[in-house]
């Protein structure tokens, strides 16, 4: 456990789960008790007592999302083969495949109300001289029907886009690209409605690799719908080093032209890649997450109100997945120990889901 010196907020360590392999996603089912983790060899569902896992079904690839609609019956999950799977938890068969793209699904998202889910894509591609990324191969943004799997809408990004949220009543949804680019569109009539771009998120590399790399990891609409947050890694010049500044930044997307209200500060910031971010259900909180390369965390709770840093630390794994219980009691942060190497011909068990209570100091 880590305490600020503000003092604010507490974390205290409770469980810690091992998966076979490394995690991609996560999400709790609607009783709490139980979550379903995406995995590179598949999905489980995870009993959070006492931690036994059962593998439920494979994509042809590294499953890289998951979700649980609010029936408690259903489970959607994405892949890096580009599908999307259903699940009937009754009756625990694959009920639905959806072909959504054909490169990998980098991200899955669903609504509020259980009605939609929506997945993005792209591979990068040299698009010119300044290796700028190339046009989409295929719409880099789909949503689909969570009750039929007919898909709703289809929209142009340019790739690679690495994240997508919906706003809580469910009518927006918006993506970022690797090039910090975000566009929102409105699903009442399919409309953009607004898009912006932000430098922080890219860095070109001028070591080792001369390429773009970084983007927008994680997005998430405020409660009131009116600001999103985003979350990555700021620039730097090694893209192997994996060493940019921990980032998030807030706008107001509403406004015209779109208007950056709030960004981490500079004291606050150590180096890694911010891969998740989540609202608490009741507290005027955030949560950022993922890989530290130098500093003194990867998980850091921040004020939603004004952006200040009220609890952070150090999880000792990359968290590629951080939420919150409905209840708001408990921290929950999946993904992966380190690349692990085979010990006497096998791969030891790298997967990782923590929990922590949370409570204010």
């Amino acid at each position: 456990m880590t305490d600020l010196p503000s003092g604010l907020m507490k974390t205290l360590p409770l469980h810690e789960f091992k998966l076979p392999t490394a995690v991609l996603g996560f999400e709790l089912h609607p009783g709490g008790e139980r979550g379903f983790a995406a995995c590179h060899d598949g999905i489980y569902e995870l009993d959070i007592k006492d931690g036994k896992a059962q593998k439920l079904y494979a994509h042809e690839s590294y499953a890289s999302g998951v979700v649980c609609l609010p029936d408690g019956n259903t489970l959607v999950s994405s892949g890096y083969d580009g599908a999307l799977r259903w699940l009937d938890l009754r009756t625990r068969q694959v009920m639905r495949t959806v072909a959504a793209h054909r490169f990998w699904s980098w991200q899955l998202a669903r609504s509020n109300d259980g009605t939609k889910v929506a997945s993005v894509t792209g591979q990068y591609l040299c698009g010119g001289t300044q290796y700028e990324p190339g046009p989409q191969q295929e719409p880099s943004v789909r949503v689909y029907d969570t009750k039929d799997g007919a898909c709703l809408f289809s929209f142009d990004h340019t790739p690679p886009v690495l994240s997508v949220a919906f706003s809580p009543e469910g009518r927006f949804i918006a993506a970022g690209n690797m090039m910090g680019e975000v566009r929102v569109w409105d699903l009442l009539d399919g409309q953009q409605v607004s898009t912006w771009n932000t430098p922080s998120f890219t860095s070109w590399g001028v070591i080792k690799s001369h390429h773009y790399i970084g983007g927008i990891f994680s997005l998430v609409f405020a409660p009131d719908s009116n600001s999103i947050l985003a979350a990555g890694m700021g620039p730097m010049n090694d893209p192997m080093a994996g060493n940019g500044k921990q980032t998030w930044q807030r706008f107001l997307w509403r406004e015209t032209p779109v208007k950056k209200s709030a960004e981490i500060q500079e004291t606050d910031q150590g180096n890694g890649l911010m891969e998740s971010l989540a609202l608490h259900p009741s507290k005027p909180w955030f949560v950022m997450a993922g890989r530290m390369a130098q500093g003194k965390w990867n998980t850091a709770i921040f004020s939603l109100e004004n952006g200040s840093l009220l609890h952070s630390l150090d999880s000792k794994i990359r968290v590629t997945r951080a939420s919150f219980d409905k209840a708001g009691g408990h921290l929950i942060l999946a993904g992966a120990s380190g690349q692990e190497r085979k010990k006497d011909g096998a791969y030891p068990e790298y997967g990782r889901v923590k929990v922590y209570r949370v409570a204010e100091a």
